[in-house]
Protein backbone atom coordinates (compact mmCIF):
# COMPACT_ATOMS: atom_id res chain seq x y z
CA UNK A 1 0.00 0.00 0.00
CA UNK A 2 0.98 3.53 -0.14
CA UNK A 3 1.31 5.67 2.68
CA UNK A 4 0.39 9.65 1.87
CA UNK A 5 1.30 13.04 4.07
CA UNK A 6 0.10 16.34 3.69
CA UNK A 7 1.78 19.44 4.63
CA UNK A 8 1.24 22.96 3.43
CA UNK A 9 -1.84 23.86 5.20
CA UNK A 10 -2.72 26.91 7.16
CA UNK A 11 -4.63 30.54 7.54
CA UNK A 12 -4.87 33.18 4.55
CA UNK A 13 -6.86 35.74 4.00
CA UNK A 14 -9.54 35.84 1.35
CA UNK A 15 -7.81 36.27 -2.07
CA UNK A 16 -4.88 35.00 -0.44
CA UNK A 17 -2.61 31.50 -1.65
CA UNK A 18 -1.70 28.33 -0.26
CA UNK A 19 0.13 25.24 -1.62
CA UNK A 20 -0.38 21.64 -0.19
CA UNK A 21 1.95 19.11 -0.87
CA UNK A 22 1.34 15.40 -0.44
CA UNK A 23 4.24 13.04 -0.08
CA UNK A 24 4.04 9.26 -0.73
CA UNK A 25 5.67 6.58 0.48
CA UNK A 26 5.77 2.74 -0.07
CA UNK A 27 4.97 1.75 -3.03
CA UNK A 28 5.74 2.46 -6.57
CA UNK A 29 4.07 6.18 -6.78
CA UNK A 30 3.83 5.85 -10.65
CA UNK A 31 1.12 3.05 -10.06
CA UNK A 32 -1.17 5.61 -8.69
CA UNK A 33 -4.08 7.66 -9.62
CA UNK A 34 -3.96 10.82 -6.80
CA UNK A 35 -6.51 13.54 -5.68
CA UNK A 36 -7.22 15.76 -3.49
CA UNK A 37 -10.56 15.77 -1.33
CA UNK A 38 -11.56 17.92 1.19
CA UNK A 39 -14.54 18.19 4.46
CA UNK A 40 -15.71 21.54 5.62
CA UNK A 41 -17.26 21.29 9.12
CA UNK A 42 -20.89 19.90 8.95
CA UNK A 43 -20.49 18.36 5.47
CA UNK A 44 -19.33 15.94 3.55
CA UNK A 45 -16.15 15.27 2.47
CA UNK A 46 -15.89 16.39 -1.52
CA UNK A 47 -13.81 15.96 -4.12
CA UNK A 48 -11.09 18.84 -5.35
CA UNK A 49 -9.30 17.90 -7.92
CA UNK A 50 -6.99 14.50 -9.67
CA UNK A 51 -4.31 13.95 -11.83
CA UNK A 52 -3.49 10.65 -13.55
CA UNK A 53 -1.03 8.55 -12.73
CA UNK A 54 0.63 9.34 -16.15
CA UNK A 55 0.28 13.34 -15.18
CA UNK A 56 -1.40 13.74 -18.90
CA UNK A 57 -4.96 14.27 -17.57
CA UNK A 58 -6.32 16.79 -14.58
CA UNK A 59 -9.89 17.01 -13.37
CA UNK A 60 -11.37 19.77 -10.97
CA UNK A 61 -15.10 20.44 -9.18
CA UNK A 62 -16.74 23.29 -11.08
CA UNK A 63 -15.97 25.20 -7.28
CA UNK A 64 -12.53 25.70 -7.56
CA UNK A 65 -11.83 25.45 -11.41
CA UNK A 66 -9.55 28.16 -12.56
CA UNK A 67 -8.08 28.91 -9.17
CA UNK A 68 -7.01 25.50 -7.98
CA UNK A 69 -4.02 23.36 -9.95
CA UNK A 70 -2.87 19.92 -9.21
CA UNK A 71 0.28 18.77 -10.52
CA UNK A 72 2.36 15.75 -9.44
CA UNK A 73 5.69 14.80 -9.48
CA UNK A 74 6.33 10.84 -10.08
CA UNK A 75 10.00 11.31 -9.20
CA UNK A 76 9.88 13.16 -6.06
CA UNK A 77 6.24 11.17 -5.26
CA UNK A 78 4.60 14.25 -4.66
CA UNK A 79 1.14 15.86 -5.55
CA UNK A 80 0.79 19.07 -5.47
CA UNK A 81 -2.52 21.55 -4.75
CA UNK A 82 -1.87 25.16 -5.97
CA UNK A 83 -4.69 27.14 -4.53
CA UNK A 84 -5.55 30.56 -5.42
CA UNK A 85 -7.76 33.31 -5.25
CA UNK A 86 -8.90 31.32 -2.11
CA UNK A 87 -12.47 31.66 -0.68
CA UNK A 88 -13.88 31.93 2.81
CA UNK A 89 -16.06 28.54 1.59
CA UNK A 90 -12.80 26.93 0.43
CA UNK A 91 -12.37 26.77 4.11
CA UNK A 92 -12.04 22.64 4.96
CA UNK A 93 -9.47 20.31 5.66
CA UNK A 94 -8.21 19.34 2.79
CA UNK A 95 -6.90 15.37 2.05
CA UNK A 96 -4.71 13.78 -0.55
CA UNK A 97 -6.24 10.65 -1.87
CA UNK A 98 -4.88 7.80 -4.10
CA UNK A 99 -5.88 4.30 -5.54
CA UNK A 100 -3.98 1.93 -7.83
CA UNK A 101 -3.83 2.42 -11.24
CA UNK A 102 -4.76 -0.76 -12.15
CA UNK A 103 -8.27 -0.34 -10.33
CA UNK A 104 -9.36 3.20 -11.57
CA UNK A 105 -7.97 5.33 -14.09
CA UNK A 106 -8.65 8.47 -11.72
CA UNK A 107 -9.80 8.80 -8.60
CA UNK A 108 -12.61 10.71 -7.57
CA UNK A 109 -14.01 10.42 -11.24
CA UNK A 110 -13.98 6.61 -11.89
CA UNK A 111 -13.85 5.51 -8.60
CA UNK A 112 -13.17 6.32 -5.04
CA UNK A 113 -10.21 6.18 -3.07
CA UNK A 114 -8.55 3.80 -1.73
CA UNK A 115 -6.32 5.38 0.16
CA UNK A 116 -6.16 8.83 2.34
CA UNK A 117 -3.48 10.95 4.04
CA UNK A 118 -4.51 12.30 7.76
CA UNK A 119 -5.40 15.99 6.55
CA UNK A 120 -4.25 19.33 6.72
CA UNK A 121 -6.35 22.79 7.51
CA UNK A 122 -7.01 25.34 5.28
CA UNK A 123 -8.89 28.24 6.91
CA UNK A 124 -9.58 31.30 5.00
CA UNK A 125 -10.48 34.40 6.86
CA UNK A 126 -12.32 37.60 5.23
Amino acid sequence: QVQLVESGGGLVQAGGSLRLSCAASGRTFRNYATGWYRQAPGKEREFVAAISWSVSNTYYADSVKGRFTISRDNAQNTVSLQMNSLKREDTAVYYCAAVSRFKCRTVGVDCSPEYWGQGTQVTVSS
